[in-house]
């Protein structure tokens, strides 16, 4: 078999016949090849336009600096290692994996046994270990090298399968030399074969002059990492044979030819080139989001932007502030300047929740629309969490992207065929990129919002580690609702900025208010110095400071303001309510006598539930909503809509009931909603989500003085429920107890204790009282009365077990800090999970829950053919979704099918556990072929819960009831 190149290849003009034999890939199907030049040829190529025209500044300014000619030694360094990364297929290991292919490398004198006599020995020697090998012996024979300073360079070669190869492993090779060339006469031909395809790669990608120099160099485990990542990145693009196609078919064309067809057919968007707008912080804010005809920002905003202006480099802010004050345009803002002064090429926004990640998206593409560098340009956006496609925004811009096919690496391709010339290019300036839409790949687009999970997963051991460290490093993170994560996911948070602060990664943090201690971890992790003092440490910023701006550059010390509240001030009147179902509508049977909006808030879905069904009793179904994280996704936008559209501001809403009306949810109304109540209650939780439920109380002004709302309701009232407030120390319900812990629960009551015994003569002041309660509320000094210290002792104590715990368990599997320059990221992901992605399982490994359940809800009808469920509303198009039939001897429709995956729901906590796989047992059989095998992309592994005509069904011992109106109930069957 010949190489098939042509003579122009600049590679190809420097190699020997036996050197041009060597394979680097292989079609089964087609009998279609290329040889190792070949792609070594491409891979270099691509590397260079990736520099070039994709990797943001940033990124190259970053790996400029740790060599001696800057940028252009980067960029030299990057193509050389994309090209050389494959330089282990040079093996009699790899090569005799093909036989037609290796009977040619035979006939030139490389002789090697077949794959059977070589045996399991084959699998000490992967080709990109091989490969490390190969070439740091290369650089120590042919340029002098001392062997401890090869490896920070040829990791980027061993671990661009996505794990850097570990110290035992690199030891067990070197007892198997025969896996790198064949004994006896055609060792030496082996040798020169690796030695002249090396040396050719170096001539070839303009290094060979630079090697001397480099050996002196040390380079930061941050550019290593980048350096690994975009080898990977370079060799999927390359390795994809619709863009580059496998030999004969494509040894027709040039490099030149060969290059620009795949470039364009790829058609990657370029990044976002900010540019530092010198408008004042109001014309900024005014210029980029729709504001009000004479809207003034606030305080908050004016400040972060003129900080963010003053740092010298780009670095950490935390943004705290009341619910309200324009947190996420500030946000914004910030991003744009860092970004211009960074060389940052986008945003990720990182968010607690799907929902919060849905609600957040058509605002950054709003924001996207009006700002320079993007409005009128072509930039790749990425909505990132397991149901993005659900999502009819993004499945908007998905709609109007061509197709990209996208392999894995040395995987044959599982691509469509569709013709080249059968694509169409997107017209829309922002667009979901298809090659960037894989698992692995969707964080690598400019602009992305998500899970924090997403940004979790950069600090947890797991294979391909290196390209979520791309994604990251290339960016402007912004990391909302910061107090919402726990000591579990703080694990994870703090060694994420870690690397971001090595990365000089601008970071924008927001938070209702954060504890004085957290935000010093916070500090601390980003900026790499303990010592540095902190906004709680210093006259200028006491611990109770609010608002609060806090400022830190990679290995600085903390810059902090303090801006001026804004004019919105209120006060809340908190007061405590029996718990009792009667007691609670009793209640509210006075509140609402001249009508009014009730919000009431329970710590469960199980309390949600018992408490509408009591409340409908007595105020009529069509008076009570409820809203909880049980429904069907579908259900769940749904009811998020009708809260917004019935409770919405003033001047976007005109449907606000006029009578009575009692919304009764669970946390999912504590965030991100803007929704607003005449009067609250609520069941006791900790100190700061309990300020975030006040945050949906007279949120807007309705009238002066309120004088729109119920005459009762003009003063904002919260009633805290949920606790026997008569024994001698509070005593939660235990639900609440399951959800937070006794210890979070009894000290928020002890520092509510002077409001509640206040009465209108100590009313919760916002946001003045704000950042006291949270740091009493989460800090060490004792609190309340002297006769509850016992009890809130042994708490504290039951906490810290539990703490202690959760920071043990997350360690296991967390990336290790970063290490001095130099140093070989060998074994970096040692010891991880493996692949890891947005399903339950990841996400229970960055986040201390219990493994749950997510299935897909259909209606089994009376004649036993399956359909969508009954009461679901058209599309944004139109079209019909409710009823829709789902063949079970055929793959559904497209269009019902992603109807049908709309519709999923994760269950209770009860089927968790041991229950878990019983449940999974009786949900495996329904099975069918055509929908959960490979047929449809929507339903594709998906579990089926089958509902009959009454919306009801038994699972694992728990009846099952569903209804569009209260969602998902369980109760445990009588007879189990």
């Amino acid at each position: 078999m010949r190489d098939g190149g042509n003579a122009r290849s600049g590679l190809l003009r420097r190699l020997g016949e036996p050197a041009r034999s060597v394979w680097a890939k292989h079609d089964y199907d087609t009998d279609g090849w290329l040889p190792l030049w070949r792609h070594m040829e491409d891979s270099a190529a691509v590397a260079g336009l990736l520099w070039d025209r994709w990797l943001p500044v940033g990124v190259r300014k970053l790996i400029a600096e740790a060599l001696p000619q800057g940028e252009p030694d980067a960029r030299a360094l990057a193509v050389w290692l994309a090209g050389v990364h494959d330089v282990g297929k040079a093996t009699p290991a790899f090569a005799c994996q093909v036989a037609q292919l290796a009977d040619a490398m035979r006939d030139q004198g490389l002789e090697m046994r077949s794959v059977r006599a070589q045996g399991p020995d084959r699998r000490v020697a992967p080709h990109g270990l091989a490969g490390q090998v190969l070439l740091g012996e290369w650089l120590e024979e042919r340029h002098g090298w001392a062997s401890a300073r090869t490896g920070q360079f040829t990791v980027a070669v061993g671990g661009h399968h996505g794990v850097p190869p570990e110290h035992g492993q690199i030891k067990a090779l070197y007892g198997h030399e025969e896996l790198l060339h064949t004994p006896g006469a055609s060792s030496r031909v082996w040798r020169q074969v690796q030695t002249e395809l090396l040396d050719a790669c170096a001539e070839r990608f303009g290094v060979a002059e630079r090697l001397g120099e480099w050996r002196r160099v040390k380079l930061p485990q941050p550019v290593q990492v980048l350096l690994t990542a975009l080898v990977i990145v370079s060799d999927w693009i390359a390795s994809n044979p619709e863009l580059f196609p496998y030999f004969p078919d494509g040894a027709s064309r040039t490099d030149q030819e060969r290059l620009a067809a795949a470039w364009h057919g790829l058609d990657l968007p370029e990044p976002w080139l900010a540019e530092e707008s010198d408008r004042s912080a109001q014309d900024l804010f005014t210029s980029r989001f729709e504001l009000p005809p004479g809207a003034v920002i606030r305080p908050v905003q004016e400040a972060a932007v003129e900080l963010a202006r003053e740092m010298e480099t780009p670095g950490l802010v935390i943004v705290e502030a009341p619910m309200g004050e324009g947190k996420t345009e500030a946000a914004l803002a910030v991003a744009e300047i860092f970004a211009a002064r960074s060389g940052a090429g986008g945003v990720f926004f990182a968010l607690p929740t799907m929902a919060t990640g849905n609600a957040m998206f058509p605002r950054l593409l709003d924001w996207l629309e009006r700002l320079p560098g993007v409005a009128g340009s072509r930039r790749s956006v990425h909505l990132a969490h397991s149901k993005a496609a659900l999502n009819e925004d993004f499945a908007g811009l998905m709609a109007r992207t061509g197709q990209v096919a996208a392999v894995g690496v040395d995987e044959a391709a599982a691509a469509s065929r569709q013709k080249p010339e059968e694509r169409h290019r997107a017209g829309a300036e922002l667009v979901a990129h298809a090659w960037l839409r894989g698992r692995k790949k969707a964080m690598l687009a400019s602009f992305v919002a998500g899970t924090i999970d997403q940004l979790l997963f950069a600090g947890l051991k797991s294979r391909h580690l290196a390209l979520r460290h791309l994604a990251v490093a290339g960016k402007v993170v912004v990391i909302d609702e910061a107090h919402a994560y726990d000591t579990y996911m703080s694990v994870y948070l703090d060694r994420v900025l870690s690397w971001l602060g090595a990365y000089r990664v601008p970071v924008v943090v927001l938070s209702a208010t954060l504890p004085a201690s957290r935000r010093r971890e916070l500090v601390a992790a980003y900026s790499g110095r303990d010592d540095a003092v902190t906004p709680g440490e210093t006259e200028a910023a006491p611990s109770d400071a609010y608002p609060l701006l806090t400022a830190v550059a990679p290995g600085g010390v903390p810059l902090v303001r303090r801006p001026r509240v804004s004019a919105r001030l209120s006060e809340v009147r908190v007061e405590r309510l029996a718990d009792g179902l009667d007691v609670l509508a009793d209640r509210l049977e006075r509140e609402l006598t001249d009508g009014g909006c009730v919000l009431v808030i329970r710590n469960t879905v199980r309390r949600v539930l018992e408490t509408a069904r009591a409340l409908r009793d007595r105020f009529g179904a069509e008076n009570v909503t409820v809203a909880h994280s049980c429904f069907v996704d579908l259900d769940r936008a749904g009811k998020d809509s009708t809260l917004l559209r019935l409770f919405g501001p003033p001047e976007k809403t005109d449907d606000r009931p006029k009578g009575r009306h009692i919304v009764v949810a669970s946390q999912v109304a504590e965030q991100s909603l803007d929704v607003d109540f005449d009067l609250l209650v609520s069941d006791l939780c900790p100190g700061d989500l309990l300020l975030q439920r006040m945050g949906r109380l007279h949120r807007h002004r309705r009238g002066q003085d309120q004088r729109e709302r119920p005459g009762r309701l003009r003063i904002a009232r919260c009633l805290v429920t949920g606790a026997d407030w008569t024994a001698e120390v509070p005593a939660p319900v235990r639900g609440s107890v399951a959800v937070y812990g006794q210890h979070a629960l009894l000290r928020s009551a002890a520092v509510l204790l002077p409001h509640l015994d206040g009465g209108s003569r100590r009313p919760v002041r916002l946001p003045a009282d704000i950042s006291t309660l949270v740091q009493d509320a989460y800090g060490d000094d004792p609190v309340g009365p002297d006769h509850w210290q016992d009890a809130m002792k042994a708490a504290a104590e039951r906490f810290g077990r539990h703490r202690a715990d959760q920071a043990e368990r997350a360690a296991v599997f967390r990336l290790g800090d970063v290490a001095k320059p130099g140093r070989p990221l060998f074994g970096w992901v040692a010891a991880g999970v493996g692949d890891i992605d947005d399903t339950p399982a990841g996400r229970a490994q960055v986040r201390d829950s219990r493994d749950s359940l997510e299935v897909v809800v259909v209606q089994r009808r009376g004649d036993g053919s399956l359909a969508t469920l009954p009461w679901l509303e058209p599309d944004s198009k139109g079209r019909q979704r409710a009823g829709l039939e789902l063949p079970q001897d055929a793959t559904p429709t497209r269009f019902a099918a992603r109807t049908a995956a709309s519709c999923g729901l994760r269950l209770p906590l009860q089927f968790s556990g041991e229950t878990m796989d019983r449940a999974i047992e009786e949900l495996e059989q329904l099975y069918l072929p055509n929908w959960q095998g490979k047929n449809s992309p929507w339903l594709s592994d998906q579990l089926i819960l089958a509902l009959d005509e009454d919306c009801q069904t038994h699972l694992a011992g728990f009846a099952l009831r569903y209804s569009p109106s209260d969602g998902l109930e369980v109760t445990r069957d009588a007879d189990d």
